[in-house]
């Protein structure tokens, strides 16, 4: 999932990240500036990105969650969504996302803060995320910037108040499209989400080898159970959520 980042900004170039459908090359992502402390997109960016554009967002209004570099944001505005709002409470997450709009030529309001940040007033026609979602330990001190994708003991952190506020946030017949591991709990995002009035279902899944954090956490998931003891791969998995007609 996570390759470590190196020192100073980097590009990703427009090639170097697409969106493929049965493996035909359909979209890619848009040119992206990613400083050190904040998410680089990757497979799992992709892997949303895919179910992002199968949702049909053209005249619509979308909200991106948990935004990292704006990658997600950027890719409903260049796919015609009507209004993009982005949301992240890192401040270099939100700088970078500003920045790479300006750079995109795209509209984007973006904003510093958590999932309450947003007017009570408010409402979407799509929610998307990519929330930090490792598990870590809770007894071992993290390293500089972990806080991109570790989101505690059990990898729920993040998920669990995104599935309990995303009802509110997206208007009756909205979609909530929401990128996990499988060592983050699939069963338990989808029962939130249903306890929570939303039809739910898995819509995309890849299998993909450990990068550097995972290998590091290998000892961690085994000891909760999730992991082989020779494992070294993980199943990403994007969840959607439809909000009941009302």
């Amino acid at each position: 999932m996570i390759h470590d980042d190196e020192g100073g900004w980097s590009m990703l170039e427009n090639e170097t990240m697409s969106v493929e459908i049965g493996g035909v090359t359909v979209a890619q992502l848009p040119r992206t500036w990613v400083p050190p402390t904040v998410y680089r997109p990757q497979q799992d960016s992709a892997l949303i990105a895919t179910a992002l554009l199968h949702e049909g967002v053209a005249g619509r209004d979308v909200l991106d969650l948990c935004t990292g570099s704006g990658v997600l944001a950027m890719t409903a505005a260049t796919l015609g969504a009507a209004r993009v709002v982005a949301v992240d409470i890192s401040r270099a997450a939100v700088l970078t996302t500003r920045l790479n709009a300006w750079r995109n030529r795209l509209s984007i309001s973006v904003h510093r803060g958590n999932f309450d940040c947003l007017p009570a007033t408010e409402s979407f026609d799509i929610i998307v995320s990519n929330p930090p979602y490792v598990p870590a330990s809770s007894a071992t001190p993290s390293a500089v910037g972990a806080q991109r994708w570790d989101a505690g003991d059990d990898g729920r952190s993040v998920l669990d108040p995104l599935c309990d506020r995303a009802f509110d946030l997206l208007r009756p017949g909205g979609t909530l499209l929401v990128v996990q591991s499988e060592f983050s709990g699939e069963a338990r995002t989808l029962e939130r989400l249903q306890d929570r009035g939303f039809d739910a279902k898995t819509v995309q899944r890849t299998r993909i080898p450990f990068g550097p954090v995972l290998s590091s956490r290998r000892p961690y998931l085994r000891e909760l159970g999730l992991c082989e003891p020779n494992c070294d791969d993980e199943e990403l998995i994007v969840i959607r959520g439809k909000k009941t007609l009302k």
